[in-house]
């Protein structure tokens, strides 16, 4: 599908920031039927007891229980959001869990200031930072040689299968704020990870991604 008049072919930073201001409190129950979507990518990145991850885009911190699950109480999650709100939502999932090791970054992934080199990054349902080359670069280069990457998110089915891809305008739509790089959001990362692979369903309408740096 084409991009559609209503959002620009470059990131918007500060137009993400006001879309989940608004989200925030009820952005939990908008991802419900994505869960397990969430858990195929986690799955992906093979982490094991101890590991280091950077969780882009953490939200609310939907993804601090299955990465804590594989990594133990003594990983390290390092979840970046530009979102005060998000991040305020993410601060009470943890003090509800009692989490410890967990580094929560108010900033974008492009200016986001990393420390050390970590085993591991996820991009869940991130298309704005996927399509961010320099986004990108920041967070790989804070990743150790081997680490792997996983991404999901949304994508453009074919052009036969309408249903899905009106569900995917709609949703990008109200969650993204560039349209461009649909029809293969996976395509700048992919170019960056050795080993690549990309999973999605015959109609489309999500994917998953995932390779070593």
């Amino acid at each position: 599908m084409q991009v559609p008049p209503g959002r620009g072919r470059r990131p918007d930073a500060g137009l993400a920031v006001a879309q989940y201001r608004r989200r925030a409190e009820h952005y939990d129950l908008e991802l419900i039927a994505f869960e397990p979507v969430r858990r195929a990518a986690i799955a992906r990145l093979e982490l094991r007891q101890g590991a280091a991850v950077i969780d882009v885009g953490c939200g609310t911190g939907l993804s601090f229980a299955p990465l804590k699950e594989r990594i133990g109480p003594a990983g390290r999650i390092v979840g970046i959001d530009p979102s005060p709100e998000m991040l305020a939502q993410a601060r009470r999932r943890m003090q509800r869990h009692r989490w410890s090791g967990i580094e929560l970054v108010e900033a974008t992934a492009q200016s986001a200031v990393l420390h050390g080199r970590a085993d591991a990054a996820l991009f869940h349902f991130t298309h704005d930072v996927l399509q961010d080359e320099a986004a990108l670069d920041n967070v790989l280069a804070h990743l150790k040689s081997g680490a792997r990457v996983a991404a999901a998110g949304l994508q453009w089915g074919p052009a036969w299968s309408l249903p899905v891809n009106l569900f995917v305008l709609g949703a990008a739509l109200y969650s993204v704020t560039c349209l461009a790089g649909l029809e293969r959001p996976w395509r700048l990362l992919t170019a960056r990870l050795r080993d690549a692979q990309v999973h999605t369903p015959p109609v489309g309408g999500y994917y998953i991604a995932c390779g070593r740096v």
